[in-house]
């Protein structure tokens, strides 16, 4: 018998297989970037078909396959349901980009993860463009930092330490260029 994984986790992208199969990019809470696949999904009758939904933040449970997961069952949290907004949409797909980007392997980091839900939903409540832009650069800045690529930066301290505060999006503005040329230089140190 297989051990089932219960643990929360959110879709980054998805791809069809086979005639009903679908394989999901999925950061997790417990085993980070894992990849997992759901069997006949796509079927007229699977009860996960819209649950199963790209950019969604889901509870799952999940076997170890030899070279997948496998999903057995999920469930809505009913958390960042509002994402799916114009501008707030293109936001969480390029977070999203950027995280399949950096998250190579299975690496549990539930700090990064909690950082990401407190981010999204911050960004799920913003109202203005540029409030969107501020919390972008700073998901983005805390990812970079949390994995390692910007490191003891002064004078973007308060930007990256914990918890995600939402009165930091009103500090963006004065610190902007020095958020985005500490953001790029990052990027470019990935090599990714």
């Amino acid at each position: 018998m297989h051990h089932i994984y219960h643990t929360e986790g959110i879709i980054l992208s998805s791809g069809n297989f086979g005639e009903t199969g679908k394989y999901y990019s999925i950061f997790t809470r417990d085993l980070g970037m894992i990849y997992a696949s759901a069997q006949g999904v796509r079927k007229i009758s699977s009860k996960l078909r819209f649950v199963l939904q790209d950019f969604s933040y889901l509870k799952i449970d999940l076997v170890k396959g030899k070279d997948f997961w496998r999903i057995t069952s999920v469930s809505k949290t009913n958390e960042l349901e509002n994402l799916s907004r114009t501008g707030t949409f293109e936001v969480f797909v390029n977070i999203s980009k950027l995280l399949k980007r950096l998250l190579a392997g299975e690496d549990r980091n539930e700090e990064l993860f909690i950082d990401l839900l407190k981010g999204l939903s911050i960004l799920n409540k913003s109202e203005t463009n540029e409030e969107l832009r501020s919390i972008e650069a700073i998901i983005v800045l805390r990812i970079l930092n949390n994995l390692g690529y910007i490191g003891g930066n002064e004078v973007l301290k308060d930007f990256i330490k914990s918890p995600f505060e939402e009165e930091l999006i009103f500090k963006v503005p004065e610190s902007r260029a020095k958020i985005l040329h500490q953001i790029n230089k990052a990027l470019k140190e990935t090599h990714l």
